[in-house]
């Protein structure tokens, strides 16, 4: 699937209702060469501003994962001399490498940075206004590996999910088959068999 064909997927109004689908899994992920990460990120936001012009009226909630993951720790306070647990785990990348990169991983996959993603999206679907709110696109998952996988946000994120409300678009640097996602082509993950593969063909 091309990113025109994506766009035009989501202006169908059949695909805009969260009902039409599986009801319980409102995943999607498309796939991108990685070498292309700025280009699918340009692309992201051309797809956002487009969307939102008066001929569809949608407007879409785009969530860079590693963004939002690096907001939440500074957001986080770390005793009473840290202010920010960020500043705290980058004062100790030097010194404590091992314990800041266990740290990372535990806080990338808390049930708290899941809450942080979900209160996000909920934020945005419950806003009233003149505009639709069917979609959510999630992107950055190359830069916050090897901390948080695709398949382990997705799976863990099913607690929360209301897909009743959205779908989810997951834009992932790499390529999938019928087993397993490779990130940006290489490095396995989890395959997570039960969203749907939207494929870019170039």
């Amino acid at each position: 699937m091309t990113v025109e064909e994506l766009y035009n997927k989501l202006c169908s109004k059949e695909f805009q209702d969260p009902s039409n689908g599986d009801l319980f899994y409102n995943f999607f992920v498309y796939l991108y060469d990685a070498k292309n990460e700025y280009q699918m990120r340009e692309q992201i936001t051309d797809i956002k501003e487009k969307i939102k012009r008066p001929s569809e009226y949608i407007d879409v909630l785009t969530l860079d994962v590693f963004e939002e993951f690096c907001n939440y720790l500074d957001g986080k306070p770390f005793g009473n001399k840290y202010p920010s647990y960020l500043q705290y785990l980058l004062e100790k990348e030097q010194s404590l490498p091992d314990k800041v990169s266990d740290s990372l991983f535990n806080a990338a996959n808390s049930d708290e940075f899941l809450h942080h993603i979900h209160n996000k999206i909920m934020e945005h679907v419950s806003k009233v206004d003149e505009y639709k709110r069917p979609y959510v696109f999630l992107y950055g998952l190359g830069n916050i590996y090897p901390y948080l996988r695709a398949s382990t946000l997705l799976n863990r994120y099913e607690q929360v999910n209301d897909s009743s409300r959205y779908k989810v678009i997951l834009f992932y640097p790499g390529e999938a088959d019928i087993a397993t996602f490779k990130l940006f082509g290489t490095l396995e993950d989890n395959h997570t068999y039960r969203a749907i593969v939207l494929m870019n063909d170039k």
